[in-house]
């Protein structure tokens, strides 16, 4: 491609030595990527600023950089205000806008990205549609799985996915937005149709500073989707009500606890620890008619969030134009993602493996567990390593409180220090911020170095009846599969067949 053609839209400021008719044949923003005529973009990152990589990127054989200011190396470069908003852009002239020529539905929330995005993906398959799907599990595109390196990839590998998903003859493609991937300009230049904004809650603050900049970062999904694309939105979340209002023409809304939105829910029964509802169309509501009618909805998978991912999913489905038959049946088969309130053992007792990342997943968690008939509740937690004080601190906290008045039996903690790389090691202040919570709420709770000597643990405890709750990102990825090893050690080749199944085809804790 001509380099005048990958520079459409970019925002140049000067050209240094540029010949426009250069032939591009790859882009690349790591320069040990970097191919035969290749053009090279400098990306300042949190650790590393690419402008010192230029000279290896030469070495490498770039022939032109995009650069926020000029370097002192013989190459021809363009300078721009922002590198990455120039990746994104070229990486989107580069494969030919592959966005545009699919539906892309993008999913944003603090918890339920994953969940919600798959349930989409589940219905759209049902209803025979070509899809993918990109976020933290994996990118698929139509049966072709990659595992994921990134929620949402870098702007480059994002098109190169979606370019290859356009290829195979995807139609129809789901994608988790992570708030990274906003404030990093991933998904610039993506032409969403649908966008969804599930919930808001304190998490990343120490990566963006503070909540209310995480807020207004998330907040750009809504605000600069294109005027023909449509926001589903939930409405029982008051910190998304000036949203609603602000695009209310574009927006539609769900609700389980109140009435508030198009579509809301009643007569919701958890008894079991796995919903089933009705949805009703809200007569005081004109923006959009999805539904002429009450729908009883039926789940499969366990969990109070379910019911809101299964909302979202329901009207992002319905502006797809997929009917209400095939929709009821996609939800109710679908299976659930791993270790989202994954209920991964059910015979004497039941294990629950769950992600519990931040304030609002813990809240949401241990809320279905208080809805749910069972004897006692066992609860093996892995503090979260490297993710600051502030964060263990308001995750400690939200336990603390969600705990009472549960039927806690036996409460652990790890540092999961032989099932973390580096940057997931759990630090001694947060160590001892988990523990300063816990002495306030007056809860010993033993810390056990190693995840394995945890389960052993909890597992002399456990009765028939009862509860074990696996809890906790990164530390806790490898916890359902060490569990149930335990379990199936000893048994027969048949019945550890059984025991191992719900694990047997995991991508991540492997």
């Amino acid at each position: 491609m001509k380099l005048s053609k990958l520079l459409q839209n970019v925002s140049v400021i000067e050209y240094k030595n540029v010949d426009m008719d250069l032939e591009i044949s790859s882009l690349a923003y790591h320069s040990a990527k970097v191919e035969q005529n290749g053009l090279f973009v400098c990306i300042k990152g949190y650790k590393a600023d690419g402008h010192k990589y230029l000279a290896s990127a030469v070495e490498h054989n770039a022939i032109v950089a995009v650069v926020e200011t000029f370097q002192d190396i013989d190459i021809p470069q363009v300078k721009v205000e922002d590198s990455r908003i120039a990746l994104a852009t070229m990486s989107s002239n580069y494969y030919d806008n592959p966005s545009k020529k699919m539906t892309v539905i993008g999913i944003t929330a603090t918890n339920g990205k994953t969940t919600t995005a798959f349930m989409v993906d589940e219905v759209l398959r049902k209803a025979k549609k070509k899809t993918g799907i990109i976020g933290t599990v994996m990118i698929r595109s139509l049966n072709e799985v990659i595992p994921s390196v990134l929620t949402t990839p870098e702007s480059l590998d994002l098109q190169k996915y979606m370019a290859m998903m356009v290829e195979q003859g995807v139609t129809h493609l789901t994608m988790e937005v992570s708030s990274s991937a906003l404030e990093l300009h991933r998904v610039h230049g993506v032409d969403f149709d649908f966008v969804c904004f599930n919930n808001i809650s304190r998490d990343h603050i120490d990566l963006h500073g503070s909540f209310e900049d995480y807020f207004q970062i998330k907040s750009t999904l809504i605000r600069g989707m294109k005027p023909s694309a449509k926001a589903v939105i939930n409405a029982d979340d008051s910190l998304l009500h000036d949203l609603i209002q602000e695009k209310q023409n574009q927006v539609i809304t769900y609700s389980v606890e109140s009435n508030r939105g198009d579509l809301y829910c009643t007569q919701l029964d958890l008894s079991t620890g796995i919903a089933n509802w009705k949805i009703v169309p809200n007569p005081t509501k004109s923006t959009l008619s999805l539904l002429n009618s009450e729908v009883k909805i039926a789940l499969s998978v366990p969990g109070y969030h379910s019911v809101y991912n299964a909302m979202a999913a329901m009207e992002l489905c319905l502006l797809c134009q997929i009917d209400i038959d095939t929709i009821q049946d996609g939800l109710h088969s679908f299976k659930g993602v791993e270790r989202r309130f994954e209920l991964i053992y059910d015979k004497e007792f039941k294990i629950i493996d769950d992600h519990f990342a931040n304030t609002g997943n813990i809240r949401v968690t241990l809320e279905t567990l208080k809805k749910m008939k069972y004897e006692q509740l066992h609860f093996i937690y892995a503090i979260r390593g490297s993710r600051g004080v502030v964060v263990n601190r308001e995750n400690a906290e939200e336990i603390c409180s969600g705990i009472e008045n549960l039927p806690l039996k036996t409460f652990v903690a790890t540092k999961s220090v032989h099932h973390v790389t580096e940057k997931d090691k759990v630090t001694q202040e947060e160590i001892t911020v988990f523990q300063d919570i816990m002495n306030c709420c007056e809860r010993t709770v033993p810390i056990y170095d190693d995840l394995e000597e945890a389960i052993a643990f909890v597992l002399k405890e456990v009765q028939p009846g009862d509860v074990i709750l696996l809890a906790g990102c990164q530390g806790m990825d490898s916890g359902g599969k060490l569990l149930l090893e335990k379990l199936a050690d000893g048994k027969s080749e048949k019945e550890r067949e059984e025991i191992m199944d719900s694990v047997k085809n995991r991508i991540c804790g492997i």
